[in-house]
């Protein structure tokens, strides 16, 4: 077992990572060029969902792609220039979309969703800030009524692994969320779930928490990674030359960069998101809720109501695109006609995206002492905890009950 692990990253998933080392007495080491928690995972819609296990490619995707692409207004949208590398990464991602797929993926998504709350209860315990994960429903909101189908494959999923759903009418939406839009006239409620209420605070608590333990930061950007004959791994920086016998990736989408120069070529992509967040909003939601037809996601925070949602493609570095900010606050207002958009943040971050929707976890093949925590899509916020659980127990040479074939990076 190493007397000390360097974490490369210290967004949600690195801090879980740093956390769970250092319940089994292993000091770590976070590198990160900004902020801990302050990146990827500061601007999602905070839905900690167990049943969060059904990947973005699904049965019949194929049929709406060209659609969506071809309405200004809808969630997908690429940048013209990165349309050569998302075809390669397309066509696998489709590849992935059939029914056997679907429920082959949504049991290792399961495997990382299903102990999300209980693992940031756990993580928030004695910071004094437990109060930043809340019991919630999550609602997934239909305009059209005979959509909300609890015999669609994924919510059919859900209930077979013991999710409890529920379908409802436009009243009873209305009477737990009196803000929405009479135009919804059917909702499912997927219970059993929580939100955190500001996920960038969380991030600032957790890595406090982990200072106090004795985690040290280091507040640069990793250049490059080699091995070196020795066995010490040779991180170069900005800040100068840093060396460890272990090192576990968490750079989300970065790491990618990383891994080529180790003759890695990984089919990892940013896949960009947007939010929009109201700091006086007039409008509060109780639960986190999904307008199905526009896939953005709202929930109330401590600093105001966000609406979040979109994926783009596009390289890592491009600017953001400002048409996102009028579109999302329109997306905003028609999910909740007396929301006060006056004043309103806009913000982008970059989702490490693999075209199955599984993270890359655990040991690095033909690379001793490097192992891999990214890549987490969609999903950051709810699979990071036990993410961090899996990678403390290889690191520690524990021996794991579950297989993680799924998550190894040589199945690409």
């Amino acid at each position: 077992m190493p007397e000390q692990v360097t974490i490369i990253g210290a967004g949600i998933v690195g801090l879980c990572c740093a956390l769970s080392l250092q319940e089994r007495g292993i000091a770590v080491r976070l590198i990160d060029r900004g902020e801990p928690g302050q990146e990827t995972s500061f601007g999602n819609a905070g839905v900690v969902s167990p049943w969060s296990v059904i990947p973005q490619a699904t049965p019949g995707i194929w049929k709406t792609i060209p659609g969506m692409l071809l309405d200004p207004k809808s969630a997908l949208t690429v940048r013209p220039a990165y349309w050569p590398r998302m075809i390669p990464w397309g066509l696998r991602f489709l590849k992935n979309s059939s029914v056997k797929s679907v429920r082959n993926i949504s049991d290792a998504m399961e495997v990382l969703c299903r102990p999300s709350i209980d693992l940031y209860r756990r993580h928030l315990q004695n910071t004094g800030h437990e109060d930043l994960i809340v019991d919630s429903n999550y609602i997934h909101a239909f305009r059209n009524p005979d959509q909300a189908d609890l015999k669609e494959l994924g919510y059919l999923i859900r209930q077979e692994k013991g999710g409890h759903l529920e379908r409802i009418d436009g009243p009873e939406l209305r009477r737990i969320e009196p803000a929405l839009s009479r135009d919804f006239k059917a909702a499912i409620l997927i219970k059993g779930q929580a939100r955190v209420t500001s996920p960038g605070r969380v991030g600032a608590v957790l890595a406090d928490k982990a200072r106090q333990q004795g985690a040290e930061f280091v507040r640069t950007e990793v250049k490059e990674l080699k091995r070196m004959e020795d066995g010490q791994w040779h991180l170069t920086s900005p800040a100068g030359a840093l060396h460890a016998d272990t090192v576990v990736l968490a750079a989300g989408v970065w790491s990618a960069g990383l891994l080529k120069p180790l003759g890695l070529p990984v089919p990892l992509v940013a896949e960009r998101g947007y939010h929009v967040q109201f700091p006086t909003p007039s409008a509060s939601l109780e639960n986190s809720v999904m307008d199905v037809d526009a896939k953005v996601v709202a929930s109330s925070m401590q600093d105001g109501l966000r609406v979040a949602g979109t994926a783009e493609f596009g390289s890592i570095d491009a600017p953001s695109d400002p048409r996102k900010q009028s579109l999302l606050t329109a997306q905003a207002r028609a999910m909740m006609p007396d929301l006060n958009t006056t004043d309103t943040q806009f913000w982008m971050g970059r989702r490490p995206s693999f075209p199955d929707s599984l993270p890359a976890i655990g040991p690095v093949e033909g690379h001793k002492g490097l192992f891999a925590a990214f890549g987490h899509s969609h999903y950051g916020l709810m699979m990071a905890p036990k993410t961090g659980e899996l990678v403390a127990d290889l690191v520690s040479g524990q021996r794991l009950n579950i297989p993680l074939d799924s998550f190894a990076l040589s199945r690409f």
